[in-house]
């Protein structure tokens, strides 16, 4: 095909929009009926051939191209091609082209939209139609999704949207884990205070015992009216307290540390009201709507509970009354609720 403007025979088109542009006028029959070789390149093409570069400016290298091209005719020997050309005259250089249709599908309006929505957009003013995928409109990248000619990512708005996203999952589950390192970090001080807890407890614990003891043995050999008998009453008595402080270290210890075991209530709830020292006029009462109940629990934290709530209950009420403890199963849970018929606790102190 000779390439021969007087004759139309060769279009050639270069650049995004050139390329688009001479592919629906062939389409459509606009072009002249004489074109018989449709030249298209999607860049703007070069000047130098592939794999060159070169810092020199655009129309310093057509210069240079154009000087080379004349230095070359220059040294041409015509005879010399004259005779090579009738050499080769009969070599057959032509090319041949087979149509092969390809059937791209077309994709409804339904197909389009559904394909603008998972890019995010929504509503025609979410259409850009910035042509930064290489489509002049967002539909038109739409129809070549569906047609398998282009990806969703070549739009940039929608990957960057994609990216922001992704940034703000990581930025959320980073917080997370910081969340989580603290509470494990405050756990740990918590069981490192509860193990020294424990220990100065028990460490403390056996004098402690020994002082209560000889206190109490030397009280009971001081005559009443005595002048050592009131130091003696304040020793066991700031032992007794020390020994309560030390209940509470002890108590704070094991809660680092729950104990579960089965347990059954009735016995639970007994042991708990058995230690408890209630005035005369002060009665305690047990009600079990499900008698033999059989749960899983800290017995030892669990009794504690139940015998405070009690004991305060029952100082609650100095002009006696009854204390009502009940328990029952709700989903799978233990309820366990104390009742007094007390003064109740002052609004200021709420």
């Amino acid at each position: 095909v000779p390439e021969d403007l007087t004759l139309g025979e060769v279009v050639s088109a270069d650049g995004r929009s050139a390329f688009v542009a001479a592919v629906k006028e062939l389409e459509s029959g606009d072009l002249d009926g004489a074109t018989r070789l449709l030249e298209l390149l999607c860049c703007n093409g070069c000047v130098m051939g592939s794999g060159m570069t070169s810092t020199a400016p655009l129309y310093k290298r057509r210069a240079l191209v154009t000087r080379a091209a004349r230095e070359r005719l220059r040294e041409l020997d015509e005879g010399e091609w004259e005779g090579e050309m009738s050499t080769f005259a009969d070599l057959d250089l032509g090319r041949s082209f087979f149509a092969r249709p390809v059937t791209v599908s077309t994709a409804t309006g339904a197909d389009v939209a559904e394909i603008l929505t998972r890019m995010g957009k929504q509503s025609a003013a979410d259409e850009l139609n910035c042509g930064a995928c290489g489509y002049d409109t967002c539909r038109e990248h739409a129809a070549a999704v569906h047609s398998g000619l282009a990806e969703s990512e070549m739009c940039l708005p929608f990957t960057i949207d994609q990216l922001r996203n992704a940034v703000r999952e990581i930025a959320v589950s980073h917080d997370q884990l910081a969340s989580a390192q603290q509470a494990l970090m405050h756990s740990e001080r918590l069981a490192s205070m509860g193990q020294l807890a424990a220990g100065i407890a028990h460490e403390v614990n056996n004098p402690l015992g020994v002082v209560l003891l000889y206190s109490h043995l030397l009280l009971e050999g001081v005559p009443e009216g005595s002048a050592l008998r009131g130091d003696l009453e304040t020793v066991a008595s700031e032992a007794d307290r020390c020994k309560k402080i030390v209940s509470g270290l002890l108590d704070f210890a094991r809660q680092n540390k729950v104990s579960l075991s089965r347990v059954t209530v009735d016995d639970l709830v007994a042991q708990s009201t058995r230690g408890v020292v209630v005035p005369e006029r002060v009665v305690v009462e047990v009600e079990h709507e499900d008698p033999g109940l059989v749960v899983e629990l800290d017995r030892d934290q669990i009794v504690q509970v139940v015998a405070n709530l009690v004991r305060n209950a029952a100082e609650a009420m100095p002009g006696g009354g009854t204390v009502i403890v009940r328990t029952r199963a709700v989903a799978g849970s233990l309820v366990l609720s104390v009742t007094d018929g007390g003064t109740g606790i002052s609004k200021e102190n709420l």
